[in-house]
């Protein structure tokens, strides 16, 4: 007999989906906006580099924190919070005169999305219970998946018809629905009165990615030697040794180190650094190379992705409901080496265009290998930790997630060899493939299943 959500379950699960949508839609939404956005503000491709990075080095850095304050002040109040925040983000960006102005906007609303993925996951583990779990966090990711991957479609919509600045605008919706769905909500809050956050800690994180990610964007244009070049880039790695140094030994650390000593929470974090860094050079490049390259509008840009966003919809949740059952290990590994067949089939894309044998294929079969691997993946690794440091858990993997995305589009110009021709477009195709296979490897050999609770009791259940 199937287990059935209450309605309270249901209502935490939509604002669930709600409250990170608009976080996943944004950091995608962008992709197909950055033409645009150059060529209204100025900067070429260093703007686009940090339209995208601004926002994902914030996030990266302060979901740690949000993490932690989620567990320890209560999940609603956080969420609240970063609805809050990420709705005046969304309209500053969308209001940004200049560029600097965009990219103080971006990282504003990168430090306000921080606080929506984490809260919203762990939301989820305290409330559900397994098989009903992985179920959920199934359909959770279905949804935040999907909107990642709607976002360039929609994207293009709004850039073609209206202008870049109305893509950021439509965060406010989303975010209005959520905040009444809260209202709602039937739940009671676990608050730890002697919690402590360490904000040393998030500013040595935030710093240091910064430091290190401004040296990786800007060298192409002085190189390695030039002072204000390496001096940041040196100083932003110090930081981040001083940082993993500091939560070994600070008593309430916002990276818990003694969570890597499960060897499915390390692995499955390792994983994810190589599929999502893999997620986000494919977006970035296939949305602005279309554009660029091909010569696409923004809107059939967008549409470039649909195909994966559809298969994602149609098989993510049955494939959590699947690895909650066989365990995740196999669809770990075998989504990421289905996702680089699609990486290399775009290897098919030339200089005389046709979307429906160059493209269409490989966006079908990333999305197979996509839809079996991140589901699967989201739920080990919360299944590795406790229920109540789920809050924690989600904040390190998303983290890793968003440190993940921010690194290439940095090491653009090296990855695609310093212009997004269709030289580039290839160079960037391999590596995506290249790090799909690795992250598939690391699964293989690094996560273990969960022992099979259902076979157990019922066995315990029939009796000898």
């Amino acid at each position: 007999m199937t287990e059935r959500m209450t309605g309270q379950q249901r209502l935490v699960l939509t604002i669930a989906i709600l409250g990170s949508f608009v976080a996943f839609l944004d950091s995608t939404i962008v992709n197909v906006a950055l033409p645009a956005i150059a060529r209204d503000l100025g900067g070429g491709l260093v703007t686009q580099q940090w339209t995208v990075d601004a926002y994902l080095i914030t996030l990266s850095a302060l979901i740690l924190v949000a993490g932690a304050v989620s567990d320890a002040f209560g999940r609603i109040l956080v969420l609240r919070i970063g609805l809050i925040a990420f709705g005046v983000a969304s309209i500053a960006v969308a209001l940004a005169p200049d560029a600097v102005f965009l990219v103080i906007a971006r990282a504003a609303q990168g430090a306000a999305g921080a606080f929506l993925v984490p809260s919203s996951l762990a939301l989820i583990t305290s409330t559900m219970v397994e098989p009903l779990r992985s179920r959920a966090i199934g359909i959770w990711t279905a949804s935040t998946t999907a909107a990642m991957i709607v976002g360039p479609l929609l994207g293009g919509l709004i850039v073609d018809h209206l202008s870049w600045r109305w893509a950021f605008l439509l965060n406010v919706l989303p975010i209005a629905v959520s905040l009444w769905f809260l209202t709602r909500l039937d739940h009671r809050e676990t608050r730890r009165p002697d919690a402590r956050v360490d904000i040393v800690g998030a500013l040595m994180c935030t710093f240091g990615l910064g430091g290190a990610v401004f040296a990786l964007i800007e060298q192409p244009n002085a190189g390695w030697s030039a002072p204000w070049i390496w001096l940041p880039g040196v100083g932003g790695l110090a930081l981040l040794v001083a940082f993993v140094w500091r939560q070994r030994h600070v008593a309430d650390p916002i990276l818990p180190l003694d969570l890597f000593r499960s060897r499915t929470f390390s692995a499955g974090n390792l994983a994810t650094f190589f599929v999502y860094a893999a997620l986000a050079l494919n977006g970035f490049v296939l949305a602005v190379y279309l554009q660029q390259g091909a010569s696409l509008t923004a809107t059939l840009a967008g549409l470039a992705s649909l195909p994966t966003t559809i298969v994602m919809i149609l098989l993510s949740p049955r494939a959590g409901a699947l690895a909650g059952r066989w365990g995740p290990r196999l669809f770990m590994t075998v989504g990421p080496l289905i996702m680089a067949v699609g990486a290399v089939l775009l290897l098919t894309v030339a200089a005389d265009f046709d979307y429906w044998w160059q493209v269409f294929p490989a966006m079908v079969v990333f999305g197979f290998g996509l839809a079996l691997t991140v589901s699967p993946l989201t739920a080990a690794i919360l299944g590795a930790a406790d229920s109540e440091r789920a809050g924690i858990a989600s904040a390190v993997n998303n983290a890793v997630a968003r440190v993940a995305g921010l690194l290439p589009i940095a090491a653009l110009g090296a990855i695609t060899g310093g212009a997004l021709d269709l030289a580039g477009f290839h160079r960037a195709a391999v590596v995506t493939a290249i790090l799909l296979v690795i992250g598939g490897v690391v699964s293989l050999l690094g996560i273990r299943n969960p022992p099979r609770e259902r076979e157990a009791s019922t066995a315990e259940a029939t009796g000898p």
